[in-house]
This record gives structure tokens, sequence and C-alpha cells, in this order.
């Protein structure tokens, strides 16, 4: 998937909004919280798209090598894709949106209620 059209995916998503964080890296929040970031741009080895996962999404996705445990996030069970076309468009918007979903379950109602998220099911 393209960078532009990964950031367009993730900024669609509900409350989502952009800080570009740590130099260049594009960090997609909601509530204050990070879901997905997409970075590289300034460190030569091109774009890479890292994000949230359930543990079973993190298990399958390192074990079938798309992706590997994020640096720094590995232990909040984070991924970072091998590359930008490791996952076909579909299954990597599937995978953002859980990520997003995980980390609103995470906010609190109060947060949920602000940004017009009603109750979140995590993995749905």
């Amino acid at each position: 998937m393209r960078f532009e059209d990964f950031e367009a995916f993730c900024l669609t998503l509900p409350g989502a909004v952009l800080s570009v964080q740590w130099g260049d890296e594009h960090v997609y929040k909601v509530g204050g919280k990070m879901f997905a970031v997409a970075g590289g741009f300034g460190g030569g080895r091109g774009v890479t798209y890292t994000f949230k996962a359930s543990d079973m999404a993190f298990e399958l996705l390192v074990e079938e090598g798309f992706a590997r445990p994020a640096p720094y996030l590995a232990r909040a069970r984070w991924v970072q894709l091998l590359s930008t076309d490791s996952l076909p468009e579909e299954d990597l918007q599937a995978y953002v949106r859980q990520a997003h979903a995980l980390v609103v379950a995470k906010l609190t109602r109060a947060v949920r209620s602000e940004l017009g998220l009603g109750e979140s099911r995590a993995g749905a």
C-alpha cells in the first residue's frame, strides 16, 4: 500500500488525528494514544508501517514473516511490517482498523464520548 493511501485510510477512522513526531514519523492517534505509525522517510530504509496488534495477530504476522516485533514497542504487541506491500491492502486495512479498535477500547468512557466513539469492542 502506498504511503498516501495508508495515511488517508488511517485518517478515515473515527477520531483519528495525525501528529508528526520524532523528526518525520507520521503518528496516527485516537484520544491522544497511538494506534499506527508510518515512518522511515529519512532513514534510507524506505517507508515502514507499524501498528498495535492483538496477541493473535502479533504472533501470526511475525511467525508468517509479514512483520517483525516493532522496535521499542514489541512488549505492547506492536508489529512493523517488513515492507509496505507485505500484506494485501484489504488485510492491512483490517489490521489497522483492529489497532484503532484496541486503542479505543482502552480509552476512558469520557474520552470515547467526547470523541463521539460510544462503546467500543476491541477486535471488531
